[in-house]
């Protein structure tokens, strides 16, 4: 099993302020009951238009005015959460892709949380979260064909050795790092501002995990807070 120790730079809390995050380790096994994830999202999408959680909306906004601090416009490229949130509030539902991605869209809907999911075993180096320069590779798709862009000088993403594998925080997601069902070694990192109580995001965490143990029994995992380690 691969380590993973994500690393976060010290200027991310001074964007941030308070910012924490669960970081969670997966061994893959078997998948016996695929369809988990699939109940999960619909169950989640009939949550969100209920509308729970009750602080979603002060989480959202939070996170809306950090993407300002970094220079992103939150309108156009929101978190990763707002914008599930708002296809969910416009649409009703949201499709099935793939049960593990399914599954973990589920908990960002349901705990109004950014979830990334990444296959781990396309890292080289550990997961990093910084302040681009604006040099780093992002691989990505535009108009149906593969493309590298720039993040922007001081745009806030996460990367590894080779490059970018999120951006804008957790906004699109790269191609090289993209997890699906078959992945043997995931990570998943769920990101939470203060507005979120600390024990909802335990939740939301265990909320992923019984699912994925549910889907493939036998898998490993582990389970890691990071916060800002005061002096």
């Amino acid at each position: 099993m691969l380590t993973v120790s994500p690393s976060i730079s010290p200027e991310i809390y001074r964007i941030a302020p308070g910012f924490r995050a669960l970081s969670i380790r997966v061994k893959a096994a078997p998948v016996l009951n695929p369809g988990t994830g699939e109940t999960a999202l619909r169950e989640a999408c009939e949550a969100v238009l209920a509308g729970e959680p009750a602080w979603a909306e002060s989480h959202l906004a939070a996170w809306a005015d950090v993407f300002q601090k970094f220079g992103a416009k939150p309108k156009r490229t929101p978190c990763s959460a707002d914008a599930l949130r708002k296809r969910v509030l416009r649409d009703g539902t949201m499709p099935a892709l793939d049960p593990v991605v399914d599954l973990y869209n589920a908990v960002s809907l349901r705990y109004a949380v950014p979830v990334g999911g990444e296959d781990l075993s396309a890292y080289q180096g550990a997961p990093r979260l910084t302040v681009a320069k604006g040099t780093e590779l992002f691989d990505t798709v535009k108009e149906g064909e593969t493309t590298v862009e720039y993040p922007s000088q001081g745009e806030v993403i996460w990367c590894d050795d080779i490059g970018v594998t999120c951006r804008r925080w957790n906004w699109r997601q790269g191609i090289r790092t993209r997890l699906g069902v078959e992945a043997q070694q995931m990570w998943f990192i769920l990101e939470s501002l203060p507005q979120m109580p600390l024990e909802t995001l335990h939740e939301a965490g265990k909320m992923l995990t019984d699912g994925l143990e549910k889907m493939m029994p036998g898998l490993w995992f582990d389970v890691a807070l990071i916060e800002e380690q005061q002096q």
